[in-house]
């Protein structure tokens, strides 16, 4: 079984063995921490014995076990152990089985999201609990989507399983008084998991289909399961649109190398086209009804892209228009990061500087190798070669991500050939 293989595994059926023991014993910490030892007990013996013919029922047995030898260590919750095995049905510890249907799986999956979005959480924490417990991200991932250290992150989200432990959390829905101050952090969540898959914050490979493939799944049952009255509906919508519109680029975004191919060099013919239709299908039903939040903004955006049939015919002005008022409605600086991209070629690219110059101060963004690269890519397009050279190799060493890191280079040697 190749790591490839394994990771796979791991996170398709992750979700469904911590939804199983969170949903058997209400001790999420516990139980997030019994799963990552049964992922490792899964490590070193699949790729000798071979995977199991149900991955997901040894997963669950050997994370019981794991849960309950550390349970009894501890005397004083072996009491409390046994009580809950009255109150609980004998098959609760059970994972579905392979054979049920798949709303069984999807439900789990959306439950763990909604209990990861707790009150009793801050909303970073809400958003960080869940990628790494249900998303399946990596710390590191995690804290790169959050533009933070990885220890900072770990610490984060080791104090958010604490808190919901203290809170008792239970494996339940929320009640519908609860449901829509816990949906914005799930849609963050599934937001998040889907740009990782979409442009992976490190390693050999720019797209992770798996990841974004789930995060589409996930967005299309939430917007299925929710009333169509509730607000936060359309946000769902616009969100899946969003997704759908962007992964339609995936197979013009590398080249046979695994190379990142920029979007004005793609071969839009590449392009899917059922996605792209779903997703313009989606926004029209959503966007007159007028409750229009940053997701369903970001999905017009993508819309506008999708429907240029050349780069050079892309409407810059309205998609300038559009970023302006998702900074009215979601600023941030990876809002500011694409409004100076398109102010710089609506309005050119000294003007598109004048707006990045904004994040200059921001402690944050300072070495976030995102602000290096669009502030080349304007330096560039302004004729500033010896400056833009100068924010590519910028970019390329802060990157973790090789396939962007080859690219960033690429472009320094290209421009400093140039100017030559």
């Amino acid at each position: 079984m190749t790591a490839g293989e394994f990771d796979d595994v791991w996170r398709r059926e992750t979700p469904h063995v911590l939804a199983a023991l969170v949903r058997r014993y209400g001790d999420f910490d516990g139980c997030e921490d019994a799963v990552q030892e049964a992922l490792a007990a899964a490590a070193r013996q699949w790729p000798a014995d071979g995977v199991p013919e149900n991955p997901r029922g040894w997963l669950v047995r050997v994370a019981s076990r794991r849960l309950i030898d550390a349970r009894r260590s501890d005397r004083a919750r072996v009491d409390r152990e046994e009580l809950a095995a009255t109150r609980e049905p004998v098959d609760a510890a059970l994972a579905p089985a392979a054979d049920e249907p798949v709303a069984r799986a999807a439900d789990d999956t959306l439950q763990l999201l909604l209990l990861c979005s707790h009150p009793a959480l801050s909303r970073a924490s809400q958003v960080a609990l869940t990628l790494r417990a249900v998303a399946g991200l990596s710390t590191d991932q995690v804290a790169a989507a959050f533009l933070v250290p990885s220890a900072t992150m770990g610490q984060r989200i080791s104090r958010a399983k604490s808190t919901l432990r203290g809170a008792g959390a239970r494996f339940a829905p929320p009640t519908a008084a609860e449901l829509p101050g816990r949906l914005d952090a799930v849609l963050h969540v599934l937001y998040l998991m889907f740009n990782e898959g979409y442009a992976t914050s490190g390693g050999d490979r720019l797209v992770d289909a798996l990841l974004t493939g789930e995060a589409i799944r996930l967005t299309r049952d939430l917007r299925l399961s929710l009333p169509t009255e509730l607000d936060a509906h359309d946000e769902v919508a616009g969100l899946l649109a969003l997704m759908l519109l962007t992964d339609a680029r995936s197979a013009a975004r590398v080249d046979g190398r695994g190379d990142l191919i920029p979007l004005a060099e793609q071969d839009r013919t590449r392009w899917a086209h059922a996605p792209i239709s779903e997703g313009v299908a989606i926004l029209g039903q959503v966007l007159p009804r007028g409750r229009v939040g940053p997701f369903q903004l970001q999905a017009a955006i993508a819309a506008v892209h999708a429907e240029a049939p050349t780069w050079q015919d892309t409407d810059w002005l309205e998609i300038t228009m559009l970023y302006r008022m998702l900074d009215r409605v979601a600023p941030g600086p990876v809002v500011t990061l694409n409004l100076a991209v398109a102010v710089g070629m609506a309005h050119g690219p000294e003007a598109g500087l004048t707006v990045l110059d904004g994040l200059g101060d921001d402690p944050v963004m300072r070495n976030n190798h995102r602000r290096h690269a669009v502030r080349a890519h304007l330096l560039e397009l302004a004729g500033r070669p010896v400056e833009a050279v100068e924010e590519y190799l910028n970019a390329a060493r802060l990157t973790t991500s090789l396939p962007e890191q080859r690219y960033l280079n690429a472009r320094a040697a290209a421009v400093r050939a140039a100017g030559h």
